[in-house]
């Protein structure tokens, strides 16, 4: 069964950004039997600074958590925006995996800020190190912010469409690509 892998890319305590994408992984159920979906908090995993170690040599969570993202098929990636760019957990859980980890996986980018002045950051600044991994990424991503959030909770029917669409394009993008994933990823340089 193709597995979706949620990650939030935070350490903070899960809030409005962890419950909307646990929104759209739940909206991929109904259309789309024979997927399972999960979400993974970086916070619920105590990871180590990358310094060229392998995972499995940390002695913390290190090696479990590169070994849960690497067995994912499919990936919808949260993160907050800091400083117009995406978190240091992130960033440093990208720096403990393996090119083959997302090497032509489909991954669908979700970014949250504070305003309308990082709804870029996802594209110039995530997009372009998944894309060095050869993750396919989709054309789209969703961009929320705190206006789009009453009480805590997704208020937004926009953004709550936006990010059902993302659930679902991520999906037909990996059926679309069975037996052939890296047609679109062909392999990096680096590798």
């Amino acid at each position: 069964m193709p597995t979706l892998l949620g990650i939030h890319g935070a350490v903070t305590p899960p809030g409005r950004l962890h419950q909307a994408l646990q929104l759209a992984l739940d909206s991929i159920g109904p259309d789309n039997p024979g997927v399972a979906a999960y979400l993974l908090h970086l916070g619920d995993f105590s990871v180590s600074f990358a310094d060229g170690r392998a995972p499995k040599d940390f002695p913390d969570d290190t090696g479990k958590l590169v070994d849960q993202v690497s067995s994912a098929d499919m990936f919808l990636i949260a993160t907050p925006i800091f400083r117009a760019s995406y978190t240091g957990a992130l960033k440093n859980l990208l720096d403990h995996l393996p090119l083959e980890a997302l090497h032509g996986k489909v991954c669908g980018l979700i970014g949250m800020g504070g305003s309308d002045h990082h709804y870029l950051a996802v594209d110039t600044q995530l997009r372009p190190v998944l894309g060095w991994f050869g993750a396919v990424t989709t054309p789209t991503t969703v961009y929320l912010q705190s206006r789009d959030f009453q009480d805590g909770r997704l208020s937004n029917p926009q953004a709550v469409a936006g990010l059902e669409s993302l659930a679902q394009a991520v999906v037909a993008t990996h059926r679309a690509l069975a037996g052939n994933p890296h047609i679109l990823s062909p392999r990096p340089l680096a590798s």
